[in-house]
């Protein structure tokens, strides 16, 4: 063997054990033995003194990875660690739920991970969200500076991780996100038009329960809570008569609105807005008043995990770049610029990418009349009319499908976020990107 190729092949096999922008996670703190899934973590750097360091977990798809879709997440808030839509929401391992004692917060294998099919990038967005942080005092931001920024982390990403350039690209997300995805989608297509960048091979998007035009779904909340029997007949039909369908910016002049909306509000506000059939026990914002006999207890158990120095050094966080790990960063200086995403929904469409949009129906957050009317207009027509969706024989949810490649599905018994049917949400995205009616 001549020196060349002993050299050429010792650099295949240095570089195949290499990752220039993260490291590979081979046992985390709490999981029995190593890892079943391929885990990288790192930080890209944002701007030209890359100053702004965005963390990311990327875990490879358990079936195909060089050709299986690959798929940016990024949770809501806005604030919020993609941390929780890995262990919640659809990523291969979570959190089990027991009393925690001081040590280390066990974690379980799932069942429902969307990495058995995709190749997943979970991102810390904006700065100050997770385990990202900034080296200079954080400037404020915005929904459509996030959809540049984002784009940016994947540019660089995609430029370090190059196997993957080819394989099908989506992005998803729900909840607040609903704001920065369909913005960020119509920035990637822009940007693939743009010399010497990678070419971002985009073919759609995923969006639960998303946040899209807020003064407008906010008046479907009444309607929602009608249908779901929180209010009487009588009270639903005086505040349709009174205020003809505006619920939230009431006139102070109507003084017969404000009385009725506060009517509705003594009926509804101890009611859990994430999902009606939970019991409204604690503050989801602070995890320290959580009790252990609430779902929420959860928020509670991931923040002792991600704050244990065990779990840190694990995921190759960089010290002192982060004192308290939060679920949800609510302190971030931030400007909800887009107003609606209805406009972006439209020019995405009119681009040709794929979208699945999907609603838990137990939501009065971001109630599903108020997605399924945005929806409308677009003005797209029918291509297959509402009909249940089946898992086993059993209806899981209804869907509709439109010409414009959108497909709404609802999540039966669904609540904000997937974390409350993840198995069914699982099924959903499974047949969706797989090309399949659900």
């Amino acid at each position: 063997m001549s020196l060349t190729l002993k050299l050429y092949l010792l650099l295949l096999l240095v570089l195949s054990h290499h990752v220039d922008s993260g490291s590979i996670v081979k046992f985390l703190p709490g999981f029995e033995g190593p890892l079943p899934f391929e885990l990288e973590t790192g930080y890209i750097g944002i701007g030209e003194e890359e100053e702004v360091q965005l963390f990311y977990y990327f875990i490879k798809s358990e079936k195909n990875p060089k050709e299986d879709p690959l798929l940016i997440w990024l949770n809501g808030g806005p604030g919020c660690s993609s941390l929780e839509g890995l262990f919640f929401e659809n990523g291969p391992v979570g959190l089990k739920f027991e009393v925690y004692n001081g040590s280390l917060v066990s974690l379980v294998s799932s069942t429902y991970s969307w990495t058995q099919v995709a190749n997943i990038i979970y991102l810390d967005q904006p700065v100050g969200a997770g385990f990202s942080y900034s080296r200079t005092p954080l400037d404020k931001t915005s929904d459509t500076k996030e959809a540049k920024m984002i784009h940016e982390f994947l540019q660089k990403w995609l430029s370090k991780h190059q196997q993957f350039l080819s394989n099908p690209f989506y992005v998803s997300g729900d909840s607040y996100s609903g704001k920065t995805i369909p913005a960020l989608v119509q920035e990637i297509s822009k940007g693939n038009y743009i010399c010497c960048k990678p070419l971002i091979n985009l073919q759609g998007y995923v969006l639960g329960n998303p946040v899209t035009y807020p003064e407008f779904e906010e008046n479907y909340r009444i309607p929602f809570s009608h249908g779901m029997s929180l209010i009487s007949d009588e009270l639903y039909e005086s505040l349709k008569r009174n205020c003809k369908g505006n619920y939230g910016n009431v006139d102070s002049r109507n003084t017969k609105c404000l009385k009725h909306v506060e009517e509705y509000h003594k009926s509804t506000d101890k009611i859990n807005t994430q999902h009606i059939l939970l019991p409204d026990c604690d503050d989801k914002r602070n995890s320290k008043n959580t009790s252990p006999d609430c779902y929420y207890y959860l928020y509670y158990l991931i923040e002792c995990w991600a704050n244990n120095e065990r779990v840190r050094e694990a995921l190759h966080v960089e010290k002192g770049t982060k004192g308290h790990w939060q679920r949800c960063n609510w302190t971030i200086p931030y400007n909800q610029d887009i107003i609606s995403s209805v406009p972006y929904h439209m020019n995405n469409s009119i681009n040709g990418y794929r979208s699945l949009i999907y609603s838990g129906d137990h939501d009065i957050t971001m109630p599903f009349q108020g997605t399924q009317a945005w929806i409308k207009s677009l003005n797209y027509s029918i291509i297959d009319d509402w009909r249940p969706w089946m898992i086993k024989d059993q209806i899981a949810g209804y869907t509709r499908t439109y010409s414009n490649k959108m497909t709404y599905a609802t999540i039966k018994g669904g609540g904000h976020t997937a974390e409350y049917k993840p198995n069914e949400t699982f099924i959903m995205f499974q047949r969706w990107i797989s090309g399949h009616t659900l």
